[in-house]
C-alpha cells in the first residue's frame, strides 16, 4: 500500500538566506501514523508543513499525498489536511462557538455539516461548556484547545499540529496528548506533529524524523533510533537530538 505522505527530494531556499531551508528531504508517512517532527529552531520544519500545505512553494522534489500530485491536485490535497498552527489562529474577540461557526462557514460547511462539525469540535476538545467564552478570556491551555478544535472542524484525515503544547500546563498537556492518540486510534488520522518536548514524542509518536540545516538527519520507530535500552549508545531520543545536531552543527 502506497504511503499517505509521500515527499521526495524536496528543496527550498528563500531569497538572501545562506543556506537551504529544506534541502532534498525524503519521508514516506504511513496511514493511521503520530508522525514527529523534530529539530531546532531553523531546522526547516515550519518549511516543511507550508510545503505540504501548499503555502509555501518548494523549489525542487515532488510531493503526494492521498494519491494526490502537488503540482495538480492541491485543492485536493488541502482538503484532507487540517492544521493548527504555532500561533494561535483563532479571533481574540469571538466567543468559542463564534470562532468555530465562522471557519466552519468559511470552509463551506452549512446546515446539518456545519451542525454536525460544531459538536465533532467541541466535543473532542471538550469546550462545550466555554462555548460562549470570548476567546481572549480562556486560559493557555484552553486556548490551545480552542485552536486544535479549529483545525478538526472538517473531520480531516491528516491532522498538522505545530507545537501543539507551548505554553500549557501538564494537565492541558496531558489531555491533547491524549486527544492525538483517540483521533489516530478511533478515527484513524494520521498526525504530523513537531515539538521541541521530547517526552511528548517519546509518549505519542509512532515514528521520528530529525531535522537539522534542511536536512534528516535520522529517521524510525523510536526502538530503531535508540533501540532496547540504548543498544545504538543513546540513553533516550533527547541524546540522540542533541548528539546528531551537534555533529551536524561541527560538520
Amino acid at each position: 500500500m502506497p504511503a499517505l505522505i509521500e515527499i521526495d527530494g524536496v528543496a527550498k531556499r528563500y531569497r538572501n538566506a545562506d543556506s537551504a531551508a529544506l534541502d532534498g528531504v525524503s519521508l514516506s508517512i504511513g496511514e493511521r501514523n503520530v508522525y514527529g517532527l523534530l529539530g531546532p529552531n531553523g531546522a526547516g520544519k515550519t518549511t516543511l508543513i507550508s510545503v505540504l500545505l501548499g503555502l509555501v512553494r518548494r523549489d525542487a522534489g515532488s510531493v503526494r499525498i492521498g494519491g494526490h500530485d502537488m503540482d495538480t491536485a492541491l485543492p485536493a490535497i488541502r482538503a484532507l489536511c487540517g492544521l493548527a498552527p504555532q500561533d494561535f489562529g483563532f479571533y481574540p474577540t469571538l466567543t468559542v462557538e463564534e470562532n468555530l461557526r465562522f471557519y466552519a462557514a468559511a470552509g463551506g460547511l452549512a446546515g446539518a455539516a456545519l451542525k454536525q462539525a460544531l459538536g465533532f469540535a467541541l466535543d473532542t476538545a471538550q469546550l462545550g461548556e466555554h462555548r460562549r467564552k470570548r476567546a481572549q478570556a480562556l486560559s493557555g491551555g484552553l486556548k490551545r484547545r480552542l485552536n486544535l478544535s479549529l483545525a478538526l472542524l472538517r473531520s480531516p484525515r491528516i491532522l498538522v499540529l505545530d507545537e501543539p503544547t507551548v505554553g500549557v500546563d501538564p494537565q492541558s498537556r496531558a489531555f491533547i496528548l491524549d486527544v492525538i492518540r483517540r483521533l489516530r486510534d478511533e478515527r484513524g488520522v494520521t498526525v504530523l506533529y513537531t515539538s521541541h518536548y521530547m517526552d511528548e514524542v517519546q509518549q505519542v509518536c509512532d515514528r521520528i524524523a530529525i531535522l537539522d540545516h534542511g536536512r534528516v538527519l535520522a529517521e524510525g520507530t523510536l526502538r530503531e533510533l535508540i533501540g532496547p535500552s540504548g543498544e545504538h549508545g543513546y540513553r533516550d531520543l533527547e541524546d540522540l537530538f542533541l548528539q546528531l545536531t551537534h555533529r551536524r552543527l561541527r560538520d
